[in-house]
């Protein structure tokens, strides 16, 4: 039966998270406040050409507009999504970020300030990007003016067009564009967390490493060392072709030998070969935690790891072991939305991979 209320109260929107290897939607459903995951769906950029949808090298999408709008049409038809409003995530790396500290002034002085003061940052005219910033900072000084810290994020105008011809070519009514990070953030940190938290989304091209504080993004940094390089080096180093070697790391992971399920000897020499590039990456990440503390005087009180490597068996306990002291978790961005459950093991073994698409859907409940 129709119910006029219930249609105005409750809304969806569809979430698209274009990897490196995989594109992955999220539609959620929301009702009142209750929000409820719809349908979600993943495909593999093999399934059009052998090659990735990405690479970190570059900024622009490596398959045509059509190759894209393609595989998103396929998700869309298998997963039976209903909604035609889309938000997509733009990859960290597409983005640039800097923050800068402004001079006393007023909240009507700020965005001529901001933009004046982008030029000094930004290596490309501001014509050629579409800036976005947010106070992350501030301090008043009197009753008139406040010292502010902002953080700025620009991208690249082809970026964007790419991504809205993509929506327009798969008949899809794109709401909103934003960078990864923030999609992180809203599916994986909780409103009410009261410290300092790092997010480490560890996905196939790329590791990011954000420090977000009260759901502020007060730095972000990505670097070329994440999944696929772990993956490549079994590879290499037991002559086996990649994907034999995903298989193997997806199942020996870093655990210590003896682990469940570990063939006689297997577990160590998978261990000792993956945890060299394990350390490159906490080395980075234990770097830009240390720069934070020098700027703000202020220690990470969780870890969160996101991204497809997040799950390699043996990852969680190691971070323990090298973050003393300090909560470390498998980012869920299905914990506060609901769905059937039978569906709890499933969603537990793809979540941090899906938190980039679920956060983009997120977005658009914001209204």
């Amino acid at each position: 039966m129709w119910n006029p209320i219930q249609r105005f109260l409750s809304k969806r929107f569809l979430g698209i998270d274009i990897g490196t290897s995989y594109v992955k939607a999220v539609e959620i459903y929301k009702s009142g406040r209750q929000r409820k995951l719809e349908n979600y769906g993943q495909i593999s950029s093999s399934v059009f050409r052998e090659k990735p949808f990405r690479t970190f090298e570059k900024r622009s999408l490596l398959l045509s507009n059509e190759d894209i709008a393609k595989a998103i049409k396929s998700i869309i038809e298998e997963a039976e999504i209903k909604t035609k409003q889309v938000v997509f995530s733009i990859p960290d790396f597409s983005t640039f970020f800097t923050s800068f500290e402004l001079p006393p002034m007023t909240k009507e002085e700020l965005p001529e300030a901001v933009r004046y003061e982008a030029r000094q940052h930004i290596p490309i005219p501001l014509t050629d990007v579409v800036l976005d910033w947010q106070i992350i900072k501030s301090k008043p000084l009197d009753e008139k003016k406040t010292s502010f810290e902002i953080l700025l994020a620009a991208v690249p105008n082809e970026v964007i067009n790419q991504y809205e011809e993509i929506a327009r070519i798969s008949q899809l009514e794109l709401i909103a564009l934003e960078a990864e990070v923030f999609s992180l953030i809203r599916s994986l940190v909780r409103e009410d967390e009261k410290g300092p938290v790092a997010l480490i989304d560890i996905g196939a091209k790329t590791t990011t490493c954000s420090i977000v504080d009260k759901r502020i993004l007060k730095t972000s940094h990505s670097f070329d060392m994440s999944g696929n390089d772990l993956t490549s080096t079994l590879a290499k180093g037991l002559n086996i072709s990649f994907g034999e070697a995903e298989k193997i790391k997806k199942q020996y992971g870093i655990v210590e030998e003896g682990a469940s399920g570990a063939a006689e000897g297997n577990s160590q020499v998978i261990r000792e070969m993956l945890l060299p590039l394990i350390d490159v990456i906490l080395r980075e990440i234990k770097g830009i935690l240390d720069n934070f503390y020098q700027q703000e005087r202020k220690e990470i009180e969780k870890v969160i790891i996101a991204g497809g490597t997040a799950l390699l068996p043996g990852l969680k306990e190691y971070f323990k072991k090298s973050f003393d002291k300090k909560e470390v978790e498998i980012g869920n961005p299905f914990s506060n939305i609901s769905y059937p459950p039978l569906l709890e093991k499933t969603l537990g073994e793809m979540g941090p991979s899906f938190a980039i698409a679920t956060g983009a859907a997120l977005r658009g409940l914001q209204g």
